[in-house]
């Protein structure tokens, strides 16, 4: 009877074995670890491109960060694998837009995917270029913006576009934005069913995180007499990651190192070079004099250039709870926080993969 039991036993542990594989497979892991960049098209939601990029990597850990409505298109950044953690440190960028606003009607999403709930008075000084032009540089500067109703913001648990969906209003708290700059592009002209001429408003502007362009487009109608909704967005850059870095999906699923972007460039932070490898894995801390900062990569640089781009020591002695990358074999290994009263650099964030700094490296 022992014989047939342990038979019975091993042959059971083979079968839970091979169902535990089978399951990681299908949750799936393929040993990457990147960021991507994007080039998001209208009518998709940005986690529908999140699916698209799990299916290219055949990786279940994808995550972006920055939501894209369906409405708009462009830019927008995709982690892979362990990188996706570094989410919570590229979601505090600024980001540029090219909008067209149409002026003479409210909708029920603040863009032209929501119901006409309100129209208002066409005059004729919104078609003069010169008045667009000083009403919308008058917008720079900071203020207290109301999100959308249609918002995935959250009030008592609850995503304020859930409530609007089922009628219910829930009041918005102002948040603070700042918009750097703001200029009019042109003016088109479109005529409603009505036959009545309609102005549209190009314009673009470079804004801080968590702005709404909708409610900016909702409150520049309010300002004018009138009411206005977002026709058309795109997304030119966020942070310092621009369009030219960004792939679309056909792209990235013939070939899916065309898009991969170094960290360094969009974290903006100062870097060193560690040689030992171990003590990385590790995730000990190191001492100050074991490490020789350089200065942030600038500009918008490609995967393949990383290795190529100029690197500049940096003088300035490091401040206290300053967040510094730690690079080894071209792969950012760990995010570390200077202790000034220690004078060292203590682990904040380690990647036993590293994240890539570009592609075919």
């Amino acid at each position: 009877m022992r014989p047939f039991l342990k038979f019975l036993t091993w042959l059971l542990r083979i079968v839970f074995l091979g169902r535990l594989s089978l399951g990681m497979a299908k949750r799936g892991s393929s040993g990457l670890s990147r960021i991507i960049g994007i080039d998001k098209p209208v009518g998709m939601s940005s986690h529908d491109v999140v699916n698209v990029v799990r299916k290219a990597y055949s990786e279940r850990r994808v995550g972006h960060t920055g939501t894209l409505d369906p409405l708009a298109s462009g830019v927008l950044t995709v982690c892979i694998g362990p990188a996706t953690r570094l989410n919570q440190f590229l979601v505090d960028h600024d980001k540029t837009y090219r909008m067209a606003v149409e002026l003479g009607s409210a909708t029920t999403t603040d863009d032209s995917e929501g119901q006409i709930i309100a129209t208002g008075q066409i005059k004729d000084e919104f078609f003069e270029p010169a008045f667009a032009r000083t009403k919308i540089a008058s917008l720079v500067g900071s203020h207290n913006q109301i999100p959308p109703a249609y918002s995935a913001i959250k009030v008592h648990g609850q995503k304020a576009y859930e409530a609007a969906r089922r009628g219910k209003v829930i009041d918005l708290e102002p948040r603070p934005i700042e918009i750097y700059q703001a200029s009019l592009l042109s003016i088109e002209e479109t005529v409603n069913e009505q036959g009545i001429k309609i102005p549209i408003w190009n314009v673009e502007m470079h804004v801080s995180k968590g702005t709404y362009l909708r409610s900016i487009a909702r409150d520049l109608g309010n300002s004018l007499g009138s009411f206005a909704h977002v026709k058309a967005l795109r997304r030119l850059t966020v942070g310092s990651l621009t369009l030219r870095q960004c792939c679309t999906l056909e792209q990235l699923q013939r070939d899916p190192n065309s898009a991969c972007i170094d960290p360094l460039q969009l974290l903006k932070i100062r870097y060193a070079f560690i040689s030992n490898d171990s003590a990385l894995d590790n995730g000990r801390s190191f001492d100050k004099e074991e490490v020789s900062l350089n200065e942030p990569i600038e500009g918008d640089i490609f995967g393949s250039e990383c290795c190529t781009t100029s690197v500049y020591p940096s003088t300035r002695a490091p401040y206290n709870d300053e967040l510094v990358a730690f690079v080894s074999h071209n792969k950012v290994k760990g995010l570390y926080r200077f202790d000034e009263s220690a004078q060292k650099y203590k682990p904040s964030c380690i990647f036993s993969l590293g994240v890539e700094r570009g592609s075919g490296l």
